[in-house]
């Protein structure tokens, strides 16, 4: 079963691997907030209209949290950074995250330090420097800030929402349109303050809009906020090492881009760093299954598949 959870986890970031190609190719330039407002509110607005379910009591404060750091903000930095940096670098910056989820981990989940988890996390975001940086990879300040930007806020949208859990009765499309359309109403006015009027769209933009809003947005946020409310956070968060990756692998695919031996190098350590990842999360959950099983009743341990996080 946790496999299962694995395997549909990883689905988000390798949908999320073709935002690089469709950005750049499809949507019109120069507009990266536009471009989160509508892979983000009308995804949230379908998810609240199919669910019928609404955030209530201090969920509407925590689901707005939420929506604008893991969506309102990461987004627009997000296309910042793909449209001022090259791909390669733009996807390293990102391969951050897991690094600042470890850590967030150790302050607001109370988890033990491990150095075996930073050890994955830098060996990762190695495999992914390998794979996607070049001779002439670029680093303009304002993209290389909004890289940073964007793995910091997703970290700590992703540690918060592993924090807080889900709802009870709350299923993972209603909690990922809460979050979708928090996030796009928080991009509204900023987009429009920003960036004035839409930019006119052809025929290829919308078709990019809707592949980035319906399968990049709805459904991959959905088994995203999933994974992370039933799997332990820093083995997801390693998940996203495969966004860049099948980026790369697009470029070779779509663009005629070639890899070389350096680069496949790095497609190994980085293979390498995600199975190691979910092979000691495994370990994890099995260390935690016999302590409960040996403690007694009385003992302070949740017992496994149970939320400790509050409600």
């Amino acid at each position: 079963m946790r496999n299962k959870g694995i395997a549909l986890a990883a689905l988000a970031p390798v949908v999320w691997g073709s935002t690089y190609v469709v950005t750049t190719e499809l949507l019109p330039a120069g507009h990266p907030l536009f471009a989160g407002l509508l892979r983000a509110l009308p995804a949230g607005l379908v998810a609240l209209a199919l669910t019928k379910t609404l955030p209530a009591g201090l969920w509407w404060g925590r689901a707005a949290a939420l929506g604008v750091l893991n969506i309102g903000l990461f987004f627009p930095f997000l296309f910042i950074a793909a449209e001022r940096l090259p791909g390669g670098v733009a996807a390293t910056l990102g391969a951050a995250q897991p690094l600042v989820v470890a850590l967030l981990a150790v302050g607001l989940l109370k988890e033990s330090p491990s150095a075996w988890r930073l050890a994955w996390g830098v060996t990762g975001m190695l495999g992914v420097g390998l794979v996607v940086l070049g001779p002439a990879a670029g680093f303009d300040l304002v993209g290389v800030l909004a890289g940073l930007g964007g793995a910091a806020t997703m970290a700590l949208g992703v540690t918060l929402t592993k924090k807080w859990g889900r709802p009870a009765g709350v299923g993972p499309m209603a909690f990922a349109g809460w979050q979708l359309t928090a996030g796009g109403l928080f991009l509204v006015p900023v987009t429009f303050l920003f960036e004035g009027p839409p930019p006119a769209i052809g025929l290829g933009a919308v078709l990019g809009y809707l592949w980035l809003g319906g399968v990049g947005g709805l459904l991959a946020y959905v088994l995203w906020f999933r994974a992370i409310t039933t799997l332990p956070v820093t083995s997801v968060s390693m998940l996203g090492l495969l966004s860049p990756m099948v980026a790369a692998l697009l470029g070779v695919v779509v663009l005629g881009q070639t890899l070389d031996a350096v680069q496949l190098t790095g497609f190994a350590l980085a293979l390498a760093a995600i199975v190691a990842s979910q092979r000691a999360a495994s370990h994890h959950d099995r260390t935690l299954r016999s302590s409960f099983r040996t403690t007694s009743p009385s003992s302070s341990i949740s017992p496994v598949g149970t939320n400790p996080y509050p409600r």
